[in-house]
């Protein structure tokens, strides 16, 4: 009686065992088989046909492995872009890196990259910045330099000595390194051959043409004229924004040398000549030119050479005798000349030019 009742358990056993059995002689094929070629594979005697099928199953199980979940744990479709998930690129490292790769190219990125600072900023331009970072944008050394200089006691802001690091400064402080003045940017120096009708300034409340619209562009550093030329008056002019040269160049003491060509509105008397040449007193002072010649014997052209900065002057020194200045052309300034500069054209000084200037 026990055996029929439990006639169809054993036959369910039976064929449960049996499954099981082959379950087994495949599971013990597979294994053997794996070890044959990890054997083979040490060995260096794997096949090609083995290579591909481990390959195969290799790729099989890290996509199991690596893309189900992925999916899974991916971010829902945002409502500007429903479109289904793309094919996950291939090669990286890990999941973590993988999602982020992902997610940023299928959202894009939620703030906009930063642009890369090529000059001063609104805030550097007006606001104080650290004392290193000012030294160092004058160009004499870098950051970490900069700190030594101020440590050992080498920098002054407003003729006081400062040692503490992380001291501010504004624009308008006067920062020395000895006895040199420091510039907030990079010194550049511009020469201009200036055409007529331009005023000589930064800034005119009347809108009028400015020297400053002819070289607009030609760098990111903020530059002003060194000295001035009258509307009416053409030639050489410089720009830079070295404020100790500028100093140099516009002050009496160092005699920088100009040259003028004049065209009169009529021709000059030999005694006219003679007493300019010998100089003459104007309500300012005693003036003489360095050097009065006439232009390829015209009476009405004359090269005039002098030191002096005062306004107007040259027009003041003919306009004595009763001569008015028709045409007023700089030609030499400071040893930079016109050659190959057309009028109303730039040029950026070369690096000989400017250690000449530097040793006035």
């Amino acid at each position: 009686m026990e055996t029929k009742k439990n006639y169809g358990k054993n036959r369910r056993d039976d064929s449960f065992l049996q499954n099981n059995k082959r379950k087994n002689k495949n599971d013990i094929s597979i294994r053997n088989s794996r070890r044959r070629s990890d054997k083979s594979h040490h060995t260096k005697q794997e096949t090609e046909a083995d290579e591909q099928e481990f390959s195969k199953r290799q790729s099989r199980n890290n996509r199991f492995l690596k893309d189900k979940p992925f999916v899974k744990r991916s971010a829902k479709p945002s409502s500007k872009d429903d479109t289904p998930h793309k094919k996950h690129p291939k090669g990286l490292e890990s999941d973590i890196l993988r999602e982020i790769v992902y997610r940023r190219k299928s959202e894009g990125r939620h703030s906009e990259r930063k642009s890369k600072i090529l000059s001063l900023s609104w805030n550097e331009e007006h606001d104080p910045i650290r004392l290193n970072k000012y030294i160092a944008n004058s160009g004499i050394c870098s950051r970490r330099e900069a700190d030594n200089l101020i440590l050992a006691g080498a920098i002054t802001v407003n003729g006081k000595i400062v040692t503490e690091l992380g001291t501010k400064v504004l624009p308008t402080d006067e920062v020395r390194y000895g006895d040199k003045i420091l510039q907030r940017e990079k010194p550049v120096y511009i020469l201009l051959n200036k055409p007529k009708n331009f005023i000589t300034t930064t800034d005119d409340e009347f809108d009028r043409d400015n020297v400053m619209k002819l070289i607009e562009g030609a760098c990111k550093e903020r530059v002003y004229p060194v000295g001035r030329l009258d509307r009416n008056t053409t030639g050489l002019l410089l720009f830079t924004n070295d404020g100790e040269l500028t100093k140099k160049l516009t002050h009496p003491q160092f005699e920088v040398k100009k040259i003028y060509q004049v065209e009169l509105d009529k021709n000059m008397s030999i005694s006219d000549f003679e007493a300019l040449k010998n100089g003459i007193e104007l309500y300012d002072g005693f003036i003489k030119p360095d050097e009065l010649e006439f232009v390829n014997g015209q009476k009405n052209i004359l090269g005039i050479c002098l030191h002096s900065g005062k306004n107007r002057i040259v027009r003041r020194m003919f306009g004595y005798f009763g001569y008015e200045v028709e045409k007023l052309d700089r030609t030499y300034y400071a040893g930079l000349t016109k050659k190959d500069l057309p009028r109303g054209q730039y040029r950026f000084l070369t690096q000989m030019e400017i250690n000449s200037l530097k040793m006035i």
